[in-house]
């Protein structure tokens, strides 16, 4: 589900599309040249609204879709915009550290490419009741897959004092997230927070004064650090990439899209954790086995051009990141 599909128009013009197709399509030729019996399997891990997918899809006719998202209504959008790609198409509601087990259960050997759009999709913050945003006064939820797992008002009115100060602290670096915390305390014992027009209004007036003047909504980080513990997803991430990268074969690629700092550390983490050649220091050449399994494609974090950020704001924070893999896993 990500913010990459905001845009201001009909459709959802997914950010920096150009680059990510620039990106895959060489482990999409390279899926063809090393087994050109099997069509390439293109992995779009968070698919929103499918317009990642649906270019992919036109871009290469061999290509098949496997699209995962934890938001049904999601996968019942894009299913239809993907409609008429028919059988090449196959949609799961699954979270993307799922991926792995997932191809397993369609019968598939590997992914050639894997696209991750992190974050949360512009229908989940343009929907007043999904309680994403705190521009609309809405029921707390927060949840992309309304099916299961606490609300955003479970958390907010069930976790202690001090658990509540650490997530908006570590999830929204909130400098205030000691009096946020003890302000939404004070406020639950009177009445349960059910609201988030009640929430933004109560982490607005917990701010000093002249902080609130600049830097736009003040509860923007409260918001950002309750989405992400209601949906568990700095955990799952740090599951999901590492699984991805062990499903591609050499010459798959895998492309990240984030929209926070902590996403984007968790990446490039990963990435240069694989990509690093872990020969001993005291070795004069690299061992087989401690050669690098990947190789990074973009020189640290690419961004949106400023053309594509004027035309689609909520663009302005994507950060991408991609790598391919050059050895097998030992």
């Amino acid at each position: 589900m990500g913010v990459g599909e905001h845009a201001s128009g009909p459709g959802h013009v997914p950010v920096m599309l150009g680059r990510v197709l620039e990106l895959l399509a060489p482990a999409v030729a390279a899926a063809a040249t090393r087994d050109p019996g099997r069509d390439p399997v293109y992995v779009d891990a968070t698919l929103g609204m499918g317009g990642h997918a649906e270019a992919m899809l036109k871009a290469h006719p061999s290509l098949r879709l496997v699209g995962l998202d934890r938001d049904t209504t999601a996968l019942e959008r894009s299913a239809r915009r993907l409609a008429p790609f028919g059988d090449r198409v196959r949609l799961e509601h699954a979270v993307y550290d799922e991926i792995p087990s997932v191809l397993r259960r369609l019968g598939l050997p590997a992914a050639d490419a894997v696209l991750f759009d992190l974050g949360v999709s512009s229908p989940q913050l343009d929907e007043a009741d999904r309680g994403f945003a705190y521009s609309y006064d809405a029921p707390l939820d927060m949840r992309m897959d309304r099916t299961q797992g606490p609300t955003a008002a479970e958390v907010v009115n069930g976790y202690p004092p001090a658990a509540l100060a650490r997530i908006l602290r570590e999830y929204g670096e909130e400098r205030f997230a000691q009096r946020i915390a003890s302000a939404i305390v004070r406020e639950r014992e009177r009445e349960p927070l059910e609201s988030t027009r009640r929430l933004a209004d109560l982490v607005r007036a917990s701010i000093p004064a002249a902080t609130r003047r600049t830097g736009g909504n003040p509860a923007k980080r409260t918001f950002q650090a309750l989405r992400i513990e209601v949906n568990g997803e700095l955990d799952v991430w740090r599951r999901a990439l590492p699984a991805a990268l062990g499903v591609l074969p050499v010459g798959g690629r895998a492309a990240v899209l984030s929209y926070h700092s902590l996403e984007d550390r968790v990446t490039k983490q990963v990435l240069a954790a694989e990509a690093a050649d872990s020969t001993p220091p005291d070795l004069p050449v690299p061992l087989p086995e401690h050669e690098p399994r990947f190789r990074l494609l973009t020189r640290g974090a690419e961004l949106p051009s400023d053309e594509e950020t004027t035309t689609n704001p909520r663009a302005g924070s994507a950060r991408l990141r991609a790598a391919e893999r050059v050895r097998e896993a030992t």
